[in-house]
């Protein structure tokens, strides 16, 4: 047998045995097949932000992103229709956070920085647990809690949520239930701020050919940064494909 017979030899069993390595590892399990999105609000006087959301209710929070550092979890607050001064005062005071800082002027918006102060009731977390996607969060309108929207797995992840929730003394409020394999209800489950912000694009001429607006100018008309007009848009395009091709 010549020395490049024996070579490839060798180097096909080597290619033989990974490909059974392969097969024998566990597939990455799928729980994508269908699900059920809510669109619930939050509320409880110890839940994360809650005071500031009683004391400031005209302010729109929308909290960006979230990271661990230090043992501490930083939370980036987008914030807008606010009295910044009252805003500000009311974090100062605000007992489940600590260290607020003002970070970024943006349009009218301004951005914060908080950390998650020890004792504070979350439920992004306990979300994560039970394997749902968030789809929007941001403060509700009327300053009573939080607005969020989540796709659930299955009910049975719907309700272990609201258990959490309810063993915490969290007020829950069903605003929408769609059942996201459910082809016959014909419903899209868009946030309000999704509504807003497709209707904005639409009628500034976002979708036209050459774009008649900008994702910078969408998002100094809404007040928001360029951010969140991006994941907004995405989210409830995503929401709209879903809901009419799936």
């Amino acid at each position: 047998m010549s020395i490049d017979v024996a070579d490839a030899e060798r180097e096909s069993a080597h290619e033989y045995q990974e490909a059974n390595r392969e097969c024998e590892r566990d597939a990455v399990r799928s729980r994508a097949d269908g699900g059920v999105v809510a669109q619930l609000r939050l509320d409880h006087p110890d839940l994360f932000l809650g005071p500031t959301l009683e004391r400031a209710p005209d302010a729109t929070v929308e909290p960006e992103y979230w990271t661990t550092v230090g043992g501490r979890t930083l939370v980036f607050l987008n914030v807008r229709d606010a009295a910044f001064d009252e805003f500000e005062a009311s974090l100062e005071v605000d007992p489940t956070v600590t260290d607020p800082v003002l970070l970024d002027r943006v349009g009218d918006g301004r951005v914060y920085r908080v950390a998650i102060a020890e004792g504070t009731i979350t439920f992004v977390d306990q979300a994560a647990t039970t394997g749902a996607h968030l789809l929007d969060l941001s403060s509700c309108r009327d300053g009573t809690g939080w607005c969020v929207q989540f796709r659930f797995p299955n009910r049975d992840e719907l309700v272990e949520f609201n258990s959490y929730c309810e063993d915490r003394g969290v007020s829950v409020t069903v605003d929408h239930l769609r059942v996201s394999d459910d082809r016959d209800d014909g419903v899209v489950a868009l946030t309000e701020k999704q509504q807003d912000l497709l209707l904005t694009a639409y009628e500034e001429g976002y979708f036209d050919v050459p774009r008649g607006i900008s994702q910078d100018e969408l998002a100094d008309q809404l007040g928001v940064s360029k951010s969140a007009v991006s994941q907004r848009l995405r989210r409830a395009i995503g929401e709209l494909c879903h809901a009419t091709l799936s």
